[in-house]
């Protein structure tokens, strides 16, 4: 096998596997891109088993095969080349040079044969904005909890209904729920079963869809999800679990609220977090008439007050949360003002951005009894 490429074009796309590549993994394969060069491209691919890349870049194809090459050290070196046409020429015995101008390389390759065959994807594709669905998955993948023994939490509920789309993650402390259009006019069978995504593919479609405006495929397999993304194609393996009932945990019966300022609330709990405990990150809201008091109390540390004017005439509560939690909802979050509804110090409360658009977002956060 033997081809030329550009610099820019393969570093592109292999800034993209170095997410789905494992640094540590018992298969040495896995740390490998399967590389094909045929017709004018090169065709590339890279899994951990649970979740798979599919890429290509235009490339001068010489000689057409394919070949495996280590996925990291491949990029590290088309990263400090300078910006030139890269020749990959498989030379036999297990090397495979690359170079460029004045330099070259030897690398040892794989055999392309012990590399996992990944399926493909149904003929059934459902179209999905990428742009909402950017959102969706910036405003949910931070609630995801990554080292729950519970299966089922470490990924997010997603779900297509008619011309509806829902994205649903949390970590049993907080959780947040993304409600959004699709195209209008869908129509109602036009929809896909409720399904759960990993943690790592929710984070890998989001680096995808940054450079995303239109729509993509999105198909549904047997045990595997495909995303179709501007030419690249983004596979997973759902979590065969069933996802919690988290309509339940929506309170319905929080009668008093707040509206804060998104910015300014969000500079009182940094300051007042910093001399929180730190393994609870823990600060306290005194809701009064006209006024919130936002506290915290370390007491190898210190504590810290602030105080915030607002709109509010209803008896006065004070509710505990994690300042993390909290600073998480205010950054996903584009609008100016925020809405806080609470009941009392020991149920959940819930946090909207106000005047919001295209998409309908809800918070559900815990309050913490310290």
């Amino acid at each position: 096998m033997e081809l030329v490429v550009r610099k820019s074009d393969l570093l592109h796309e292999l800034q993209l596997f170095q997410g789905i590549v494992e640094r540590k993994n018992t298969i040495p394969i896995l740390a490998n891109v399967l590389v094909e060069a045929k017709g004018n491209e090169a065709r590339m691919l890279a899994t951990d088993l649970e979740v798979a890349l599919r890429s290509r870049c235009d490339a001068k194809v010489k000689k057409a095969g394919v070949l495996t090459l280590p996925a990291k050290k491949l990029f590290e070196i088309v990263r400090a080349l300078p910006d030139t046409d890269i020749t990959i020429r498989e030379e036999g015995q297990g090397a495979v040079k690359v170079s460029a101008d004045k330099f070259e390389s030897r690398m040892q390759t794989l055999p392309r044969e012990d590399f996992p065959t990944l399926p493909e994807g149904p003929a059934k594709a459902v179209k999905l904005p990428a742009a909402t669905l950017r959102e969706m998955v910036a405003k949910t993948q931070f609630a995801i909890t990554g080292e729950d023994t519970r299966y089922f939490l470490n990924g997010a509920l997603f779900v297509v209904e008619g011309d509806e789309m829902t994205l649903v993650a949390t970590d049993g402390h907080r959780l947040a729920l993304v409600a959004a259009k699709r195209e209008k006019g869908k129509a109602k069978n036009d929809e896909s079963p409720r399904v759960i995504l990993p943690k790592k593919t929710l984070w890998e479609l989001g680096r995808l869809l940054t450079d995303a405006d239109t729509e993509i495929s999105y198909q549904q397999g047997e045990n595997h999800l495909f995303f179709e993304v501007g030419g690249r194609v983004l596979i997973s393996r759902m979590i065969d679990a069933q996802f919690p009932a988290y309509e339940r945990v929506i309170p319905k019966n929080n009668d008093k609220a707040i509206e804060f300022e998104r910015d300014r609330l969000g500079s009182a709990i940094k300051r007042v977090a910093l001399l929180s405990n730190e393994r609870s990150r823990a600060v306290k809201l005194q809701m009064s008439k006209g006024v919130v008091e936002i506290t915290s109390n370390s007491p190898d540390v210190g504590e810290a007050r602030e105080e915030l004017p607002v709109e509010y005439s209803d008896v006065d509560v004070q509710i505990c949360f994690n300042a993390q939690y909290v600073l998480d909802f205010l950054s996903a979050v584009e609008t100016e003002t925020v809405r806080l509804e609470f009941k009392d110090e020991t149920s959940q409360a819930v946090m909207h951005p106000v005047g919001a658009e295209g998409y309908a977002y809800t918070y559900v956060i815990m309050p913490m009894r310290i």
